[in-house]
């Protein structure tokens, strides 16, 4: 352990004895916290933290020192306990499936009262007399959603997002893309299609989980890599607009696997679409190439 690392765990301790002594907890509830106006340094190299004032300590996020001071920091939900390792890097925490399962998802409302759909990957479930502020910049009313989270061919909602049954921290990270809605008058109908960032995540999930039990894909516990040293298989979250694919619905759980391991290795385009038609929810498309 370096001289870095020792220093701040030692520090770490320190701050946790005192914030589980009995003096500390008890006074808790009446502490103020106001956020630090001091700077910060890691040696001679000034930092940036986000950190608080409580009765005259700062106090910062684990994590955020764990990054700074580049040790491995990992917080395990099913024993409820966080896991300090000095000798291991640090490495960017990526997001649990459970998060926003079943939280609204991040609405935003425009003055008119019309609704911007979530951009974060949480969940939105439409409801009937939702108005959509479409990208073209008209109101789209949602009249009927019957048919949501089931469908003719499908016994009812899809369920939760897949738990993790490897380390995803290993494969490509893409981030979300835009939460589009695409709007378009036809003869056929009044249509729109809204990207679902939740459903994405899902298929994105599922396929790190195929990965993870590909044998091409994993070489001694590792993924596979290219000769020029990056990984074997890209991720991409959005379809290239000349890309063509044959969408299936409702959600099957084995068609991502199948894809997988019917062609292991190279570039996967995913996204995923909830279609209305004439204010009637239709369908959520899921595409996969």
């Amino acid at each position: 352990m370096n001289r870095i690392k020792g220093t701040v765990l030692i520090a770490a301790g320190v701050l946790a004895g005192l914030l589980l002594s009995s003096p500390a907890s008890s006074a808790m509830a009446s502490l103020m916290a106001a956020p630090s106006s001091q700077t910060f340094y890691l040696d001679d190299q000034r930092i940036s933290l986000e950190a608080y004032e409580i009765n005259g300590s700062n106090y910062v996020k684990l994590r955020d020192i764990g990054q700074a001071a580049d040790f491995s920091v990992t917080y395990d939900a099913a024993a409820n306990s966080v896991r300090i390792e000095p000798d291991k890097p640090y490495t960017e925490e990526v997001k649990t499936p459970a998060e926003s399962q079943t939280a609204p998802g991040a609405l935003s409302t425009n003055a008119d009262g019309s609704i911007n759909v979530p951009q974060d990957g949480s969940r939105y479930v439409p409801q009937e007399g939702d108005v959509i502020r479409c990208d073209d910049g008209t109101n789209y009313t949602i009249t009927d959603v019957s048919l949501y989270d089931k469908s003719y061919f499908a016994d009812g909602p899809v369920g939760p997002l897949p738990e993790a049954t490897c380390d995803w921290s290993q494969f490509d990270q893409p981030e979300l893309p835009k939460g589009e809605v695409r709007h378009y008058s036809q003869q056929t109908g009044d249509y729109i299609f809204i990207r679902n960032l939740y459903e994405t995540r899902r298929m994105l999930y599922s396929l790190y989980n195929a990965m993870g039990e590909d044998e091409w894909i994993m070489q001694s516990g590792s993924p596979r890599m290219r000769g020029d040293g990056t990984p074997w298989v890209h991720i991409h979250l959005t379809l290239p607009a000349d890309m063509e694919t044959a969408p299936f619905w409702p959600w099957r759980e084995e068609a991502v696997p199948e894809v997988l391991h019917s062609c292991p290795g190279g570039d996967y385009y995913l996204e995923v679409w909830d279609v209305f038609k004439n204010g009637k929810f239709i369908r959520t498309e899921y595409h996969l190439r």
